[in-house]
């Protein structure tokens, strides 16, 4: 294995480059990677040093693709030199990834922890000419060292078994957001923020800026884009909507609950509101425009229409091929209904019962013949007192005739109490 140095970006900016003939090139101002490195097996990706912008003695500034990268460390000074292989044409700039113009000082994800964070500084490696970027520092040391005094701080607590916390991402678990520029397209920058869960990613767009969080949110598939939209707070799902296209806005609210979407609607402005519904398609917008009837202290405001219900003449195995085919929501198997030729509510299913009976079983053996439901205009604020008292994850809602409409699940109760609880404290 060749020669192996360790350092740190803040100590090679402003630093004189030397080229192979110890010549001087000029002052460092920044150095580029190699973004698009791909993962070899099961090895950790690390980024190759590619380029260097420099400022020449006669202030000019030059970008430059180089090779056998060198760094000699005398004490903390650092010296750098490298072979010139030519300019980085002007076209081409735009798709270098600057590491001082992009990522010091810049918001990143910190994917193992699944948060924001900045960027204090940057770790790389020089092996046998080559150099590497390895990780990036935001702990307190980094930034204690951009500013000269890390060192005697940590000489300094060392008399205490003491040491400045340091922090390490590696870059494998980095993912950039933060680009003033966007020099890099965002659907490559971002591809492993798309691995989150919808929750986390939630808690990501809202800690960015307006323009970054609309940027990242908008590279998501509409599938995913829709379940991180239920998950954001109703100011952020305002201001991503609004800034969405109306196609873009229809596709994404159209791969949510009904009852998601009509709440988010509601709170549109009325000629907005109505393009998205007219430009939905006739089925997703039929569905929420029968939920804005509904008062918000009714039960129908809240129900979800996507639920599943069968006949009681079903056996268990047809019930589940038919479960297979449909692939529901996990909420939507947290009560199965039995309903009448007409659609009326007649009995519920437990999906435990489901599971422990025999194939061959019908539903009319096993279904709750006396169901607790609610009816659609039905009080808010019987909900919790209801699901409470009978311990259900899932209440059906039907109209007075007890034609079945929908659910209110559990999940959307406890949201409803803590907006409430939330808007009582203002």
């Amino acid at each position: 294995m060749g020669t192996k140095t360790t350092f740190y970006l803040s100590k090679v900016i402003g630093r004189v480059i030397y080229d192979a003939d110890n010549n001087v090139i000029g002052k460092v101002l920044d150095i580029s990677i190699d973004f698009t490195t791909k993962r070899i097996d099961d090895e950790p990706v690390r980024p190759v040093v590619t380029g260097i912008k420099v400022k020449t003695s006669n202030k000019k500034k030059l970008y430059l693709t180089i090779s056998d990268f060198d760094i000699l460390k005398i004490k903390t000074v650092y010296k750098v030199s490298c072979k010139v292989t030519g300019d980085i044409p002007e076209a081409e700039i735009q798709n270098h990834f600057f590491l001082v113009e992009n990522i010091m000082d810049k918001q990143i994800v910190d994917l193992n922890g699944r948060k924001l964070v900045r960027v204090n500084d940057v770790r790389l490696v020089t092996i046998s000419g080559t150099a590497y970027l390895i990780a990036v520092d935001v702990g307190m040391e980094g930034l204690l060292r951009r500013i000269g005094i890390a060192i005697p701080i940590n000489s300094f607590l060392h008399l205490f078994n003491k040491a400045i916390p340091s922090k390490f991402i590696l870059w494998d678990d980095v993912e950039a957001v933060d680009f003033s520029n966007f020099n890099i397209k965002l659907s490559t920058v971002s591809s492993k923020l798309h691995t989150l869960h919808p929750s986390d990613l939630a808690d990501i767009i809202e800690d960015l800026d307006k323009r970054s969080g609309a940027a990242v949110f908008s590279s998501l598939d509409d599938e995913k884009a829709a379940d991180v939209l239920e998950e954001l707070e109703t100011s952020k799902q305002l201001d991503i909507i609004e800034n969405l296209s109306i196609e873009k806005a229809a596709d994404i609210l159209e791969n949510m609950p009904a009852n998601e979407a009509a709440d988010i609607i509601e709170e549109l402005e009325i000629e907005r509101a109505e393009l998205l519904l007219k430009e939905m398609e006739d089925e997703a917008s039929d569905d929420v425009r029968e939920l804005l009837e509904y008062a918000n202290h009714e039960v129908g405001s809240l129900m979800t229409t996507e639920f599943i219900s069968f006949q009681k003449t079903l056996t268990i195995t047809e019930v589940m091929q038919t479960i297979r085919h449909e692939k529901p929501e996990a909420e939507a198997l947290y009560n199965l209904f039995v309903t009448s030729h007409d659609e009326k509510l007649i009995a519920t299913v437990p999906f435990r019962d489901l599971m422990i009976s025999e194939p061959t079983t019908t539903l009319s053996h096993i279904m709750n013949k006396n169901p607790i439901f609610l009816f659609d205009t039905d009080k808010v604020d019987s909900l919790a007192e209801t699901v409470s008292k009978y311990n259900l994850l899932a209440i059906p809602v039907t109209d007075e005739h007890k034609k079945l409409l929908g659910m209110v699940i559990i999940d959307d109760i406890i949201e409803d109490l803590v907006n409430k609880r939330k808007t009582n404290k203002r």
